[in-house]
């Protein structure tokens, strides 16, 4: 199935629409944006099977998998967004300093107008509508550009959201790159890209054009380290669930190991047993294995497993784009493995002797999306969080941070800046005006010219 490029005439077409729509106030009330909420949710429940059967498609992901990591997340912040929203759109009063008398001051959350959001390929629902819903949420309107590498999720996407919103107000465009070239030509009030670091400077480079802020969800070699007094068993189980899920081609999914000299062949031994428990002895029978997304990515992920020493897996089947669950040790570090994001289902090893030396392989590479650390004493996690940076984090398991939509959602560095979920997502969309109202009813003459009492002033200053 192929995605046809939305012309370059259309797209300006789009956007001048929205912007004048914007313009109309529609979008400012707090109905409008909670009925569009409620929309959203209705329709997402409606076309549940066909966007569960297009993820079968194009990445053959179970209907769990695809309700567990796409679909109930979703549908839990539109949640989380109408039960809050009344109180997040209030106006905020805040104290006045005494030099200011008479006046009242406070913060208006106002949208920030017409938004281009940029989803990728591996988590094509999730990425694509949660940003929606705080561009919703926050009073905005949206233009919606999906991956054309998951061409029936895409395609049933657009159909969803055409049937329940006027273009105007949220719209999908669809195409490759030269697609992408034409939506950064165009003047937006912020732009929300999910994708690769290589992509997110070309955005970031594009909205300097028009000063437009931009929120970047990037990637990156997130760390997973077992340290030498971890719950091997437990770590192992937490650990191939992490890689395993939708193999691998997470964001967030754990990329290299770096584990205690010590346990290293204790914690192989105990994943290949967990693999095995997920998955069975033959991971390409298993229904909630999900295949690599085209050619060219199954072809990058081969290159590193060609020549390396694989002590599991290693299996490939390039006609289904399978590849099983990998482990390579020892590794390199300075082989292209450990400088790109894997983005699939293969773990290389390193192996540290102290919990200093660990720290130090994390803190000398760029900071990573994710950090996972797997020890049972709280000085050395103390350690380990104090003197590293990441992302999001997660003490003895994996991913899971993602899960609580209290918590803010982004990267650090050159894995990414601003952060969404819950009212973060809100907050990321909005603009937050400062207001200050003073009564005409008296005028105290304090600070005009030539500043007759400035002593008397100058003391409450």
């Amino acid at each position: 199935m192929n995605i046809e490029n939305t012309p370059k005439q259309e797209i300006k077409q789009i956007v001048e629409a929205q912007r004048a729509f914007f313009r109309s106030g529609e979008t400012l009330s707090l109905k409008y944006r909670q009925r569009a909420l409620c929309a959203l949710s209705k329709a997402m429940k409606q076309w549940e099977s066909r966007i569960a059967e297009a993820l079968w498609k194009d990445l053959h992901k179970s209907y769990e998998e695809a309700y567990l990591t796409e679909l109930s997340i979703v549908l839990g912040e539109i949640d989380n967004h109408l039960h809050h929203l009344s109180r997040w759109t209030a106006p905020k009063r805040v104290g006045t300093p005494l030099k200011m008398m008479p006046s009242q001051s406070k913060v208006v959350a106002e949208p920030l107008g017409c938004t281009l959001i940029m989803a990728p390929w591996n988590y094509p629902v999730q990425l694509l509508l949660n940003p929606l819903v705080g561009a919703i949420s926050a009073g905005c309107t949206a233009v919606l550009k999906p991956s054309p590498y998951v061409p029936h999720v895409s395609k049933v996407i657009e159909e969803m959201i055409r049937e329940t919103f006027a273009p105007e107000y949220i719209a999908v465009v669809q195409g490759n790159r030269d697609v992408n070239t034409a939506l950064l030509e165009e003047r937006y009030d912020l732009i929300f890209f999910t994708g690769s670091p290589q992509l997110g400077r070309t955005v970031m480079r594009a909205a300097s054009e028009n000063l437009t802020p931009v929120v970047l969800e990037l990637g990156g070699k997130s760390p997973c380290i077992v340290d030498k007094d971890a719950n091997i068993g437990m770590a192992a189980r937490r650990i191939a669930w992490g890689k395993s899920l939708n193999a691998g081609q997470t964001c967030i999914a754990p990329d290299y190991l770096l584990v205690h000299a010590d346990i290293k062949d204790q914690l192989i031994a105990a994943l290949k047993k967990e693999f095995t428990l997920l998955l069975g002895e033959q991971p390409k029978q298993a229904k909630h294995f999900v295949r690599i997304v085209n050619e060219r990515a199954f072809d990058r992920l081969v290159g590193y497993i060609q020549g390396a020493n694989v002590v599991m897996g290693g299996d490939t089947d390039r006609s289904e784009r399978y590849i099983s669950p990998t482990i390579i040790d020892p590794v390199d570090v300075n082989s292209p493995i450990m400088q790109e994001e894997i983005f699939g289902p293969i773990f290389p090893v390193v192996t540290f002797q102290s919990t200093d030396e660990a720290i130090r392989f994390v803190v000398e590479r760029e900071k990573p999306l994710a950090l996972y650390y797997f020890s049972e004493s709280k000085q050395r996690i103390r350690k380990v969080l104090k003197h590293t940076s990441s992302g999001g984090c997660c003490i003895n398991d994996t991913i899971m941070h993602i899960a609580n939509e209290k918590l803010p959602f982004g990267g650090v560095g050159a894995s990414g800046m601003s952060a969404y979920h819950g009212k973060e997502s809100f907050r990321v969309f909005s603009h937050y005006r400062a207001v200050v109202t003073t009564t005409t009813l008296i005028d105290l003459p304090f600070r005009y010219m030539p500043y007759k009492f400035f002593k008397w002033v100058k003391g409450l200053l």
